[in-house]
């Protein structure tokens, strides 16, 4: 959820530009209308490795439907190579061993109870971690190279204890076993050190020093107040540990913690937060990821000379997914931007040529057509200004009455960024206006942004989608009167509370695995969250002590206020929102009376990792959409 050690960091900011501004130029051309088969023809990437030769390169995508193992040769001549066939259950690539063997991970219908495979170089497939009910994350190759770490709360539910696997026995041996309250990180060269993050609250975090010799635990990061510390990883010398901060700042930073003498240095810092700071496997380059205003801003800083080196002419977009070989002579990398999807390179350091390998967008669909997101701002309803997302339809002219939807990202306290998404430049291109909100509670504008939704869940965050009404009326070219509301998970609990809350704000709503319930959510959190579990109690509120304000704030139990028609999206297999919630809502929301679609997949959890159930759904959002918010034949 909020905490920066355990999830992802997403969005924006701008000046805030006039109608007349926006609608400024020459008519545009005639945009070409897609179906969403040929916008879910474009393929996703779940991780890509470099093979120990050096000659391909190993990626996961969805080009057939499912995750699968593809390979590649690093020179981008032919076509990718399949290695896996699942039809069912999505793979994602680890990396190559030493030996050319690969790993990958996959969990059974999105139950997140992810395993470690091992796939031979013949194709035969083993499960290195064949225990059902526990979850198995990768944590990273030792740097002899001789064996792999893996992270397992196989020995207890709500604790992560660190395993070490020898790649020639396959036999793990633990290293670390959690007391609880710990989030394993990175572990030292010489393995006598686990890097541990310890979650207070979602604002407070601490970093440990885990001796795996005397097994002592030592706390690093004193402090007082809200401060969120977390562990980047150890120098390849290790010598020194880096640790990510917000000590006495509004943004994250990265200190330079030395071992031996126990000093700190401040190592990087930026006008916005560092999202990761990464060494290669000799230090001779350090790749660093700043979250500048809903953008990675990526520099590859070659530390013999700390300057950054000059990367070739790229598309425009983000630079992520950086992967640089043992060798320190080559990489691959993902370039990705809001109105085209990642593309594969790989790039050698000697010559400094970039190749595309497998390029994201659909052959079918003109580059053109689509569009790219525009960073605004707004002021809500105290002063506070709100960043967000605008995407308009490129023949959008001054008079018109689009249709707009407000999309709302999860967390609470993720951040919609510059990155594609089909959904979105589907219903651009069928003439709604998208707006990605990042209410106040959203990740990457400073910690007293990312604390201001705190037991105000459902209310102050939920004004701030109201207030950008104000703004997208006065572009000229929205309807006021047709504006609906839309996200995944705490996004769709935004959905659900703008109908039950706000009952005459929202044209429609679009509830896509969304909580319904927190009384039942926050009880129900999968007990591997651990410490994540009361940083959650303590933000949105405890179950047990706060559960009038819970009751309050929960739409299930206000239903009889929804009048607008709503569209209810939810996997079977969800281990975060049950699917009994979205059940419940559906069936309560219908006693008013008021237009309710739902739509189930059974072999789907929290999110879609299959094509055809995407498409499936997002077809179902649009003709949602036209039927109950642009209208009937228009």
């Amino acid at each position: 959820m909020k905490n920066q050690s355990v999830r992802h960091l997403f969005l924006a900011m701008c000046l805030s530009i006039s109608a007349h501004q926006m609608l400024a130029g020459p008519a545009p051309k005639a945009v070409r209308k897609y179906t969403i088969e040929q916008f879910m023809k474009t393929i996703r990437f779940g991780g890509s490795d470099i093979s120990p030769d050096e000659q391909n390169v190993l990626f996961s995508s969805n080009q057939d439907g499912v995750f699968n193992l593809y390979e590649i040769p690093f020179n981008g001549t032919g076509q990718p190579k399949q290695l896996t066939n699942s039809k069912t259950n999505a793979i994602f690539a680890i990396g190559y061993l030493p030996d050319g063997r690969i790993l990958y991970s996959s969990d059974q219908g999105g139950n997140e109870l992810t395993h470690i495979y091992l796939r031979e170089k013949d194709g035969a497939v083993k499960d290195l971690t064949p225990a059902p009910k526990a979850k198995f994350q990768f944590a990273g190759l030792s740097h002899d190279r001789k064996s792999f770490f893996y992270q397992s709360n196989q020995r207890s539910p709500a604790a992560f204890d660190v395993y070490e696997m020898d790649m020639a026995t396959l036999t793990p041996t633990l290293l670390f076993e959690n007391p609880g309250g710990f989030f394993p990180g990175d572990v030292s060269p010489d393995k006598r050190y686990i890097a541990l993050a310890k979650t207070i609250t979602t604002s407070n975090g601490d970093v440990y020093l885990h001796n795996t010799k005397t097994k002592e635990t030592k706390l690093l990061t004193k402090h007082t107040g809200d401060v969120n510390n977390g562990p980047e990883g150890f120098t390849p010398d290790g010598r020194k540990l880096l640790i990510s901060t917000d000590e006495g700042n509004q943004f994250s930073y990265v200190k330079s913690y030395d071992l031996v003498t126990g000093q700190s240095t401040v190592l990087d810092k930026a006008d916005w937060d560092i999202s990761g700071d990464n060494l290669s496997y000799k230090g001779r380059y350090r790749v660093l990821s700043i979250n500048n205003d809903a953008r990675t801003e990526l520099k590859i800083i070659d530390t013999r000379t700390n300057q950054a080196i000059k990367m070739p002419a790229l598309p425009g977009g983000d630079i992520n997914g950086v992967n640089i070989t043992d060798s320190e002579g080559r990489m691959t990398f993902f370039v990705n931007s809001s109105n085209s999807p990642a593309t594969l390179y790989s790039y050698d350091f000697k010559s400094g040529k970039a190749t595309p390998l497998v390029r994201g967008l659909n052959p079918e669909i003109d580059a053109a057509d689509l569009v790219s997101g525009e960073v605004i701002r707004y002021k809500s309803f105290d002063g506070m200004e709100i960043p967000a997302l605008l995407f308009k339809p490129k023949d959008a002219r001054a008079g018109d009455k689009l249709p707009a939807i407000l999309s709302i990202h999860g967390g609470p306290g993720g951040q919609t960024r510059l990155n594609y998404s089909p959904l979105v430049q589907y219903l651009v291109n069928n003439g709604y206006v998208v707006m990605a909100v990042n209410n106040r509670g959203s990740s990457g504008y400073g910690k007293t942004f990312y604390a201001a939704d705190d037991r105000k869940h459902g209310d102050a965050d939920l004004k701030d989608c109201v207030e950008s009404k104000k703004f997208l009326a006065a572009t000229g070219y929205v309807d006021p009167v047709k504006i609906g509301i839309m996200g995944g998970s705490y996004g769709g609990y935004m959905t659900l509370a703008g109908l039950t809350f706000t009952p005459d704000e929202f044209a429609v709503g679009v509830d896509i695995f969304g909580v319904a319930n927190w009384l039942r959510t926050l009880n129900s959190m999968p007990e591997w969250w651990g410490p994540q579990r009361e940083a959650m109690f303590k933000e949105i509120g405890h179950p047990k002590t706060d559960s009038v304000a819970l009751y309050n704030k929960s739409p299930l139990f206000h239903t009889e206020r929804i009048k607008k028609p709503l569209l209810v999206i939810q996997g079977a297999n969800d281990p975060r929102v049950l699917k009994i919630e979205s059940d419940e809502i559906v069936a309560n929301v219908k006693k008013n009376g008021v237009p309710v679609e739902y739509v189930t997949f059974p072999d789907e959890g929290h999110g879609f990792v299959k094509k055809e159930n995407e498409i499936t759904a997002y077809k179902a959002v649009k003709e949602f959409l036209d039927k109950y918010l642009r209208g009937p034949g228009q």
